[in-house]
């Protein structure tokens, strides 16, 4: 376990709620309201809080179709000012993710929102994702956040990013992709399904949890009938359509859904 996670958290597990940012300025489905786009993450970040949740993540899910690894300044503009606001307001443990592959965006957002954390897709090895082909950011992240004092921010990583092939790192196993990402100095690894809402592979969990000495971290397909068995192995479960209605990432959020899973997990 890493003193950062230690210090975001303060427990040794964490269940993390996301909050799928409406569509942001300058993307399609931008309906042109801000101050709603504001609101209704304000609410979404309330009502977790008043469920039981241990943390919370942003994300422009909803600025489909996605740019590849950058994003224009009215989306990380706009994320910092949301990211300060939830993170004022609530003072939960706060992550960032902004799609895709736009792990320095996030950066700068976060540490313009006092954010505690950034979910990072494409930190070790290249695979082709339906953005394009991502490749390593490692290096020129870290140096990023040393450039702009934001080293207690934790990088959290994903190792085999979401709506993607691996086929060109099929000959390595999940392991030694564990062991690549801690070698580049990663705070924290993801294991996640294939696509939103999946579940993700038991066995690939073991082993990365098995491989490093990391915190370990479940990005997709938590539920209340799996919880229990995600939790004794994962260090932190990042939680997004299964808190919506009929489980699906787009809907809005049932309150009712985060206190029974929140309950179990500390039963």
């Amino acid at each position: 376990m890493t003193h950062k996670f230690q210090k975001i958290f303060g427990q040794d597990k964490a269940v993390i709620g996301m909050i799928h940012l409406q569509a942001l300025p300058g993307t399609p489905k931008f309906a042109g309201d801000i101050s709603q786009i504001i609101q209704k993450a304000l609410d979404e970040a309330h009502m977790y809080q008043q469920a039981g949740i241990d943390a919370l993540m942003i994300e422009n899910m909803h600025d489909v179709p996605y740019t590849k690894n950058e994003v224009g300044h009215e989306i990380s503009s706009l994320t910092a000012i949301i990211g300060y606001l939830i993170k004022q307001e609530t003072e939960l443990p706060l992550g960032i993710q902004i799609l895709a592959g736009a792990n320095k965006a996030a950066l700068a957002a976060a540490k313009s929102a006092g954010a505690d954390f950034i979910r990072a897709e494409g930190f070790v090895f290249g695979h082709l994702a339906d953005e394009g082909y991502i490749d390593s950011q490692a290096a020129e992240l870290l140096r990023y956040r040393k450039q702009i004092d934001a080293e207690d921010i934790a990088v959290f990583t994903d190792i085999k990013k979401k709506h993607s092939s691996h086929a060109l790192t099929a000959d390595l196993d999940i392991a030694e992709m564990a062991h690549a990402a801690e070698f580049f100095l990663s705070d924290g690894l993801i294991v996640t399904g294939m696509h939103t809402g999946d579940t993700a592979d038991l066995n690939e969990l073991k082993k990365v949890k098995t491989a490093t000495n990391l915190p370990v971290l479940v990005g997709s397909g938590v539920n209340l009938d799996n919880v229990s068995e995600y939790l004794s192995i994962a260090d932190a479960l990042i939680i997004g359509s299964y808190f919506k209605k009929d489980n699906y990432w787009a809907n809005d959020i049932e309150k009712d859904k985060v206190k029974f899973l929140m309950e179990k997990v500390h039963a």
